[in-house]
């Protein structure tokens, strides 16, 4: 069977999968319109310049989205593959390809075929499987697709800090449409129920990610053979620190 015909089959075999559907919908990009870019931005200077990256390193953007950090990495001189599961944003994202800068459609539980010298997972783009074997299946594959000196870096929210803050209901109107969010921890797991109507038509999406702390991270990365090299606390690169800190960012190889 052909990768892109594997995909399809994988991807029709998880319509009941959350992410399937949702970050295919241009509800989600609505919703998610105002996300602090050059906040990101920033992130991925702060980032790019900690991991020493040579000129023209080759860097893997895993669950891309419709690609806008692959763009800007790519504008900081590195050669790019942005990867989703999403075909819709992959179809969006592959209008600003160049020579430097392409994308695929990509199951992040499959290697690679190509080995990078960084890959990046960013903005709490983990945790979304119901198992935890396609968990770790994840991080194995992060580790094969990287070069032998390469690094690879998840940006995962902090639970610890998350839990206790979780704004249980609220209502934002983006684009004239009113998305009624709430959210709540369940069996392990941090879910926001999205509640909305458009053109008289009503809609439910539910977002689901595994409540994973740095311990849970640990654990995996053992069982897969990966090495803990740092951890930060937030986009500026500060100390970690499990009650406080925004962010949980893991920098292994």
């Amino acid at each position: 069977m052909s990768e892109i015909s594997n995909q399809h089959s994988q991807i029709n075999n998880q319509q009941s999968s959350w992410f399937a559907s949702w970050f295919d919908t241009p509800y989600y990009h609505i919703l998610y319109k105002d996300r602090n870019y050059r906040e990101a931005q920033i992130f991925m200077d702060n980032l790019t310049h900690y991991l020493n990256l040579p000129e023209k390193a080759k860097v893997l953007d895993l669950a891309c989205g419709k690609g806008r950090h692959s763009i800007y990495l790519n504008q900081l001189g590195y050669d790019v593959l942005g990867a989703d599961l999403s075909e819709n944003s992959i179809a969006e994202a592959n209008k600003n390809e160049n020579a430097t800068l392409h994308f695929k459609v990509h199951d992040m539980r499959e290697t690679f075929e190509d080995k990078f010298d960084a890959i990046f997972n960013l903005f709490t783009s983990f945790g979304y499987f119901e198992n935890d074997e396609d968990n770790l299946k994840t991080l194995i594959a992060i580790k094969e697709s990287l070069t032998e000196y390469g690094f690879a870096v998840i940006d995962f929210m902090n639970v610890h800090q998350v839990i206790p803050n979780l704004v249980p209901e609220e209502i934002k109107t983006v684009d004239g449409i009113d998305f009624h969010i709430k959210r709540y921890v369940a069996d392990n797991h941090i879910i926001k129920e999205i509640d909305f109507e458009d053109n008289n038509k009503k809609y439910h999406y539910t977002e689901k990610v595994k409540a994973l702390a740095l311990e849970d991270f640990q654990n995996m990365m053992d069982e897969a053979g990966i090495y803990l090299l740092d951890t930060f606390g937030d986009y500026k690169l500060k100390k970690f620190h499990k009650n406080t800190s925004e962010r949980l960012i893991m920098i292994f190889k």
